[in-house]
């Protein structure tokens, strides 16, 4: 009995320092940084109001929210501005993708983007456009090839800057201009000359 007792404790000693041992081969799990979104919400409709008054409307399918304060609209975007009276829409700016910058109060605006002003009847349309809510005006890299389309006239040109009712605007190097008055109507073409 005591060989059996004096061996139980032999192994037992063992089998406590074996457990004690740290093992060189432990996978030490390290955190993971998560940075992706942290809220997802479906049909979105953003009010900006001032004074009690409707400023400025936003509409998306899908809105991703980060912990940076950052939102992403992988689905498309439209911003719609009013007036003072807070009733009539005075611009609209539409892309297929968007993005808001918190830090620089920064709208990027991507793929077929349409910059409308609706009293004026005129738009601009591009692929690529930012709107910065602190300067309150739109504008275009230097490159990007815009399309202003006006009730007389259409000009084609790369960079734009406009104030945020696309009321003024400016294209940084035009390429084109095309009258509109002057467009032939449509009628019977000329015979040939033989």
């Amino acid at each position: 009995m005591k060989r059996t007792s004096w061996l139980a404790t032999g192994l037992g000693a063992v089998l406590l320092l074996a457990g004690c041992r740290k093992s060189t081969d432990e996978v030490v799990a390290k955190p993971i940084d998560y940075k992706g979104p942290t809220i997802e919400t479906r049909n979105v409709l953003m009010l900006v109001s001032d004074s009690a008054r409707l400023r400025v409307r936003l509409k998306t399918p899908l809105e991703q929210d980060f912990e940076s304060g950052d939102r992403l609209y992988p689905e498309g975007v439209e911003l719609t501005f009013m007036d003072a009276d807070g009733e009539t829409i005075i611009n609209t700016i539409t892309g297929k993708y968007g993005r808001f910058e918190r830090n620089k109060s920064l709208y990027t605006l991507r793929g077929d983007v349409r910059v409308t002003n609706v009293p004026k009847q005129q738009r601009m349309n591009t692929e690529e456009a930012f709107y910065d809510q602190n300067k309150a005006s739109i504008y275009t890299k230097p490159e990007t090839e815009i399309r202003v389309t006006t009730p007389t006239e259409v000009l084609t040109g790369r960079g734009l800057t406009a104030n945020q009712d696309f009321s003024r605007y400016r294209i940084l190097t035009p390429t084109g201009v095309f009258t509109l008055q002057n467009a032939p109507t449509a009628g019977p073409a000329p015979a040939p000359a033989r």
